[in-house]
């Protein structure tokens, strides 16, 4: 589908949300070896299980204030009542089970750091610091494999195809798909 600016993107990507237009032209697929950006996209994909990434880009800067900017000590220190907070929030989605994964994530995701110097090195260090270039897919034996190490740690709402959409979202795995502007 060609665009008002002449160019063709992904068929995913909403032409009436800017804000959509915006994640896939300029965030999407692009490698990502920031543990703080690494922690908000990792979060926020685990509440998208279920519902989809749109709705969930929607509700990113609310989420962004809700959870302290996604500053990781911070939301390793969320207690009962700040998960209770949480989930009288409207801005954000307010599933409990979620909410308690999301603190639990954190904590996980500090000891990867701790374990790998920081979380960027443990996921890149599957590919060997490669982007894997594919499109069409949901799972593939990459996500299957972060994804039991990563649950074997103890995280929850990380399965397959969670994982596999993350790898996407942060540029381990580019899958623009075949003539859209950005495909390589």
């Amino acid at each position: 589908m060609e665009w008002k600016d002449g160019k063709t993107r992904c068929k995913w990507a909403n032409p009436n949300n800017e804000l959509y237009l915006r994640y896939h032209d300029e965030e999407w697929g692009v490698p990502v070896h920031d543990d703080h950006k690494l922690f908000e996209m990792l979060i926020l994909e685990c509440f998208q299980a279920g519902l989809s990434w749109e709705c969930v880009l929607n509700k990113q800067e609310a989420f962004r204030q809700a959870f302290d900017g996604f500053d990781l000590a911070k939301v390793c220190a969320y207690d009962e009542t700040k998960m209770d907070e949480l989930r009288q929030n409207p801005g954000i989605i307010r599933n409990r089970l979620k909410i308690r994964a999301a603190v639990g994530n954190a904590r996980v995701f500090r000891q990867i750091q701790e374990e790998y110097g920081n979380f960027a090195d443990y996921l890149w260090h599957w590919t060997n610091g490669e982007v894997i270039y594919e499109n069409d897919r949901v799972s593939s034996p990459l996500s299957d494999q972060i994804s039991k190490d990563l649950q074997k740690r103890g995280m929850k709402f990380v399965g397959t195809v969670i994982i596999y959409s993350y790898l996407q979202a942060v540029g381990v795995i580019y899958s623009h798909e075949d003539g859209c502007f950005l495909a390589h």
